[in-house]
């Protein structure tokens, strides 16, 4: 018999590092805080039931066939309206329907760039988005966040030396999270919002504006979308992942007609299931989004509550954070020289699973910190989770030589 040859694989895969606590599902003992997923418990299941039993009964083989375009008119035109809550004005020339938004930043980057063009980034940036950059062999640069979101001030700087003294090239995308951020959990200015669609405009590149938690907002108020103040300069996208359920993957895109008719020839699932649009549409139809919507926020919420008074009963003054006003997670900083890496396979023996920071950079920095994800578990589950983590934080401590330790 032959031996086997060596099998060479693509030159295209990043270089992503293994995510150990990914795997804590697989662990009955362990609280997962690395999820970044909503409560199980929130999903309408009996609503998607009888959605379903309609959209058989109305569409029949319909739901079953293949359909043209950006999507069915129904979920295309239900988006348009619901859009318009958050001052994103288009046509339906202007939005395509994709399997989940990470199908639409993949697609945004292969309409728009080539290998070798610029993407930049906030840092932290939602790992998803850096690997299905990595994957277009752009090159990245990252921007830091604040309480307030990207600093505007360091992009213009960039944005400036890159145009008179050309040390680097301009950006083709600038990819921006701007409500409830992933992982940071701020909020970007309503002056920031502003100032980047007036640089997108004099620089001419685009924004990637990714609204996936905007439903989420614990006070019911909401910001003016970045979309809004530069609407030929801007992609929006959202989901329906964050407030029916993950595993419908439906997304959507709304931008320049000229760049989502680029984008649907590069779609190479061909379509978005009409089937599962047909579905989601008459879930929207029959439940009263605006009281689920309301009850997910109020859930969400007490959750983050709990999560924050553990925080500060088992770590006191030794982390900080910034308690987020929406979404799903919240973001912790150790002290500097501290290596959320290094006890996050311990942590997981002890029950309890969190994302350390350093995912979130293009840099080697981030490692004094971690995602925590509060939708996920209940505030008896996340006040344990917690209490567990600091008890191997300080045994971690315990453990190191004294110079480290201090």
């Amino acid at each position: 018999m032959n031996s086997m040859k060596k099998i060479t694989f693509s030159k295209r895969f990043p270089d992503m590092p293994i995510i150990g606590s990914s795997f804590a599902g697989s662990l009955d003992h362990v609280i997962p805080l690395s999820y970044g997923f909503p409560a199980p418990e929130s999903f309408p299941l009996d609503t998607m039931v009888t959605a379903t039993e309609r959209a058989m009964k109305t569409q029949g083989s319909g739901a079953m066939s293949y359909t043209g375009g950006s999507g069915i008119s129904n979920i295309v035109n239900w988006i348009l309206k619901r859009s318009e809550l958050r001052e994103v004005y288009a046509n339906k020339d202007q939005i395509i329907v994709t399997s989940g938004s990470m199908q639409a930043i993949d697609l945004v980057a292969r309409t728009l760039t080539d290998p070798g063009d610029e993407i930049w980034i906030e840092a932290p940036c939602f790992f998803g988005a850096i690997r299905t950059f990595n994957l277009a062999q752009v090159n990245l640069r990252s921007f830091p966040i604040d309480e307030n979101g990207i600093i505007v001030e360091h992009v213009e700087r960039a944005l400036i030396e890159a145009t008179t003294l050309q040390q680097k090239p301009l950006p083709k995308i600038l990819y921006i999270m701007p409500n409830y951020h992933n992982p940071g959990g701020v909020n970007l200015s309503v002056d920031r919002r502003k100032k980047l669609a007036d640089l997108a405009y004099e620089y001419n590149f685009i924004i990637l504006e990714d609204d996936a938690y905007v439903e989420l907002s614990f006070d019911g108020t909401y910001l003016p979308s970045i979309h809004s103040f530069g609407p030929d300069r801007v992609i929006y996208l959202s989901t329906f992942s964050k407030v029916i359920a993950p595993g419908i993957r439906l997304g959507w895109a709304i931008g320049l007609s000229e760049i989502i008719s680029k984008m649907r020839i590069l779609k190479t699932d061909g379509l978005t299931s009409v089937y599962v649009q047909e579905v989601a549409y008459n879930v929207l139809e029959q439940l009263d989004i605006a009281s689920h919507i309301n009850n997910l926020s109020t859930m969400y919420k007490t959750r983050k509550e709990a999560m924050v008074a553990a925080i500060k009963e088992h770590f006191g003054d030794e982390v900080s954070f910034v308690s987020p006003e929406g979404g799903f997670f919240l973001w912790v900083t150790f002290p500097q020289g501290v290596n959320t890496s290094a006890f996050v396979d311990d942590a997981m023996t002890a029950g309890v699973s969190y994302l350390d920071g350093r995912h979130f950079f293009l840099e080697e920095e981030g490692y004094n910190t971690m995602r925590l994800c509060f939708t996920y578990c209940n505030e008896e589950k996340i006040k344990e989770a917690i209490k567990r983590l600091a008890e191997i934080y300080y045994q971690h401590l315990r453990s190191l030589p004294m110079e480290e330790a201090n």
